[in-house]
């Protein structure tokens, strides 16, 4: 199963130099992701690449930060506050991540698709 995440583009320029390695989410897929499509949400908006699931984990952010930090791609402070009363976690491992040769707008990549997902989209 494919899904679209929505990420800042700030984030997806760490991701690209490889500084990102995990894409932090508070909600886990209900269904078995093996594809991230990439969305680079506004003022940019384009489908920019797309990379492969090679784990996810699911923890206290403690020990999300603790297994992650070397490549989170965001300060501890900025964690600290997305995560800000959350019990869980969820850290998506990022690998192969290839680039779209030329960024797609949403309507180029898929013309059933309306809008941009506020966190995910599954994909058909």
């Amino acid at each position: 199963m494919r899904a679209m995440l929505s990420i800042k583009p700030e984030f997806v320029k760490k991701i690209l130099l490889g500084q990102k390695k995990f894409e932090f989410r508070k909600v886990l897929f209900k269904q078995k992701v093996t594809t991230i499509v990439v969305y680079a949400t506004k003022p940019y908006g384009k489908v920019v690449g797309e990379f492969d699931v090679s784990n996810i984990l699911e923890d206290a952010p403690q020990s999300i930060w603790k297994q992650t930090s070397k490549y989170a791609g965001v300060s501890k402070a900025f964690f600290d506050d997305y995560y800000y009363k959350s019990e869980k976690a969820i850290a998506i491992e990022i690998s192969n991540f290839v680039t779209y040769s030329e960024p797609l707008t949403l309507k180029k990549f898929d013309h059933t698709i309306k809008s941009a997902p506020q966190s995910f989209m599954y994909l058909q």
